[in-house]
C-alpha cells in the first residue's frame, strides 16, 4: 500500500504540472484580455498597469514567473479584485466550497445508501420503483436547472428560505445549495447501492448467513453491507470533487462567497492569476480525493489490496 501511494503520488507531480501549463496556455489564447474594460485610460496608464503585473514580458517570461510563483504556492495578485491575492481570495472561498460540498456529500450517502438498500431489499415491489423513478429523475435534472427551481418555489412563492447571501454559513442560507447539489448524487449513490446490494445478496456466503438462522438485518449489516459498499467507494473520490467543482454555478447561482463564484467572475474578466489558481487547487484536490478513494477501496476488498502490494 505503501508503495502504491508513493507512485501515485509520484504521478500526481507531472499531472499537475501539465494541468497548470494547460491553463496558463489556454487562458492567454481566449480573446480579450483582463484591462479591456479599462481602454478608456491613456495608452501609458494601461501600459504601466501591464508593466506592473508582467504582462508587457514575452509569453514564455510569463509563463516561467508562473511556474516559479506557483511552486512556492504563490499565484501571484488578482488582476480584477485588487488588494487581494490569488492565494488569499483561494483561502477565503474554499473553505465555503468544501463546507457544501462536505455536507451535500453527507446528505447524499445517508439518504441515497439508504434508499438503495430498501430498494434491494424490497426488489421489484412499488417501492424500489418509487426510488428508481426518482432516482432517474434526480440524474437526467442537473443541479444548475434545480438551483433555480428551489429558489422560486421556496423562497420567492412560499417565502420560507432565502435565495441568496451566506449570513455566515447560517443554515437557512445553506439549505437551498446543499440541496440543489445533493440531489443528483442522492440519485446516483441510491442506483450504486442498490446495484451493488443486490449483487451481495445473490452471493454463496449471504444464502449460508441465511440458511444458519440469522434474521435479516444482521445479515445486511454483518455480511452484505460491507462489499456492497465497494462499488460506491469507489465512485465516492470522484463524486466529492465533482461536487466541490460542481458547486461553482450554484455558488453563482445563490450568491455565495466561494471559490467557484471567484472562478466564473475570473474567468469573464480574463483574471489569468485567478482562474489558474483556482484550476490548480481543484486539480490537487481531485489527485487527493482520487487517492483515498482507492485506498478506501482496498481497504474494503482484499483482492484490490493484494494487486496494491
Amino acid at each position: 500500500m505503501i508503495a502504491f501511494t508513493l507512485r501515485r503520488l509520484l504521478v500526481a507531480v507531472p499531472t499537475l504540472f501539465l494541468i497548470g501549463t494547460a491553463s496558463f496556455f489556454l487562458m492567454r489564447a481566449a480573446p480579450g484580455g483582463p484591462f479591456d474594460a479599462d481602454a478608456d485610460l491613456e495608452p501609458q496608464v494601461l501600459a504601466n498597469i501591464r508593466a506592473s503585473y508582467d504582462l508587457d514580458k514575452p509569453l514564455f517570461e510569463q509563463y516561467l514567473i508562473y511556474l516559479r510563483r506557483a511552486l512556492t504556492g504563490d499565484f501571484g495578485p488578482s488582476l480584477v479584485y485588487k488588494d487581494f491575492t490569488v492565494t488569499e481570495l483561494i483561502g477565503i472561498g474554499l473553505p465555503v466550497s468544501m463546507r457544501l460540498g462536505a455536507m451535500a456529500m453527507l446528505i447524499a450517502l445517508l439518504v441515497g445508501a439508504s434508499a438503495g438498500i430498501v430498494a434491494a431489499l424490497r426488489q421489484n415491489r412499488l417501492i424500489d420503483h418509487l426510488v428508481m423513478a426518482m432516482a432517474m429523475t434526480g440524474i437526467a435534472i442537473p443541479s444548475f436547472v434545480v438551483a433555480p427551481l428551489l429558489a422560486l418555489l421556496f423562497g420567492l412563492y412560499l417565502g420560507l428560505l432565502p435565495v441568496a447571501g451566506w449570513n455566515g454559513g447560517a443554515w437557512r442560507n445553506m439549505v437551498l445549495p446543499v440541496t440543489a447539489l445533493a440531489l443528483p448524487q442522492i440519485a446516483i449513490i441510491a442506483r450504486l447501492m442498490r446495484g451493488g446490494m443486490l449483487e451481495v445478496l445473490r452471493s454463496d456466503f449471504v444464502r449460508t448467513a441465511r440458511a444458519k438462522g440469522l434474521g435479516e438485518w444482521r445479515v445486511v449489516s454483518r455480511h452484505a453491507l460491507r462489499p456492497a459498499l465497494v462499488p460506491l467507494v469507489g465512485y465516492l473520490g470522484p463524486a466529492l470533487a465533482g461536487i466541490m467543482t460542481g458547486s461553482l454555478v450554484i455558488e453563482l447561482i445563490f450568491n455565495l462567497p466561494g471559490v467557484g463564484r471567484y472562478f466564473v467572475q475570473g474567468a469573464l474578466n480574463r483574471d489569468y492569476p485567478l482562474v489558474m489558481g483556482v484550476v490548480v487547487i481543484y486539480a490537487g484536490l481531485i489527485i487527493v480525493l482520487n487517492l483515498l478513494s482507492d485506498l478506501a477501496y482496498a481497504a474494503l476488498d482484499p483482492r484490490v489490496r493484494r494487486q496494491y502490494r
